[in-house]
């Protein structure tokens, strides 16, 4: 990692709106191609707008800008430990736009999303990283973020997903 560049005096972040479902699309595509994985995004710019703006939000986001112009995002949901008896909150996605890397945005927008997290209650924030990200490792380690080698993820989706939402699991 380089050395941190000076951080712009005009760093504003809030709350996303649907008039920013574009500007979220654009970071999770900026996101899944810096991954290597811009071929596996089926979402639209109608499903951020339909699960992140409707009656019901699935998520929250939200927008760092530099003198106006898009520099990040952090959309994120929330979640609940029992362990802790505590709710938190899972970081979904956590993007800064190329040219402002290195300026304190992501750190800013955790710590901003930690604060939002723990003026509802809560007490903790979760989140995945890709296993070949090597720059983001680093980056959530400073800021003390503690890999769980005890546990282990697990994802079911597509056909898989149909299949056990589409029976009981119960002898016939």
């Amino acid at each position: 990692m380089g050395a941190k560049k000076t951080e712009p005096a005009a760093i504003l972040i809030r709350p996303a709106t649907t008039d920013d479902s574009p500007l979220l699309m654009k970071a999770i595509i900026g996101l899944a191609a810096h991954v290597g994985e811009a071929d596996g995004i089926a979402c639209t710019e109608d499903d951020i707008r339909r699960f992140g703006f409707g009656e019901k939000p699935a998520f929250e986001a939200v927008i760092a800008e530099i003198d106006g112009t898009f520099a990040g995002m952090c959309l994120f949901f929330p979640i609940f430990s029992t362990w802790y008896g505590r709710p938190g909150v899972f970081v979904q996605d956590l993007f800064v736009d190329q040219q402002f890397r290195s300026f304190g945005i992501g750190e800013r927008l955790l710590r901003h999303v930690a604060r939002l997290c723990r003026d509802r209650g809560g007490v903790y924030i979760r989140l995945a990283v890709d296993e070949d990200n090597a720059r983001a490792h680093p980056f959530y380690t400073r800021l003390g973020f503690a890999w769980t080698k005890d546990q282990r993820s697990y994802i079911a989706g597509g056909p898989t997903f149909q299949a056990l939402s589409q029976t009981t699991g119960e002898p016939e």
